[in-house]
């Protein structure tokens, strides 16, 4: 009998690496231009996120969409619906300060999880930029975080 195939399983190793080859070459291309190449996708605006590898302390660099609340970008820890958090979010959780770039614009952001309505009306927010996101929650068990990065005077 086959085994039951978890909602949200991860990526298997091929995909995986596929994704992280991917992230570095967009991430690469999008500072080398400022973000004129690849400061879209889907129709949604993104952003880099550089946080620090809470294992290895090494810097690392992850290409997100966001949206902006005010001064603060938005978003979102979906990892495509699979059943784990994204390495950056428990980056975050483990050094909730990081650095963000907008087209050729660095800043110093610190993280703050929504909750309750404020992540409602935020999670409507991104949905409607990217309606895949209500995709990737069907997908998993998990509750995907939706994320605010304020900027750190």
């Amino acid at each position: 009998m086959a085994k039951p195939v978890a909602r949200g399983r991860p990526y298997n190793g091929a995909t995986a690496a596929a994704q992280k080859w991917a992230t570095k070459l967009h991430a690469a291309v999008y500072r080398a231009t400022g973000g004129g190449i690849g400061g879209r996708m889907v129709n949604s605006p993104v952003l880099l996120l550089i946080t620090t590898g809470r294992k290895s302390g090494k810097e690392r660099i992850t290409p997100l969409l966001y949206l902006e609340d005010g001064e603060d970008f938005v978003i979102v820890a979906s990892n495509g619906g699979t059943s784990g958090h994204p390495a950056w979010w428990l980056n975050l959780q483990a050094k909730p300060e990081a650095n963000v770039e907008v087209g050729g614009e660095k800043v110093r952001v610190r993280t703050e999880e929504t909750t309750g309505e404020e992540k409602r009306r935020l999670w409507d927010r991104v949905v409607e930029m990217y309606p895949t996101y209500e995709d990737y929650q069907r997908r998993t068990d998990r509750e995907i975080p939706v994320i605010l990065l304020k900027p750190v005077p």
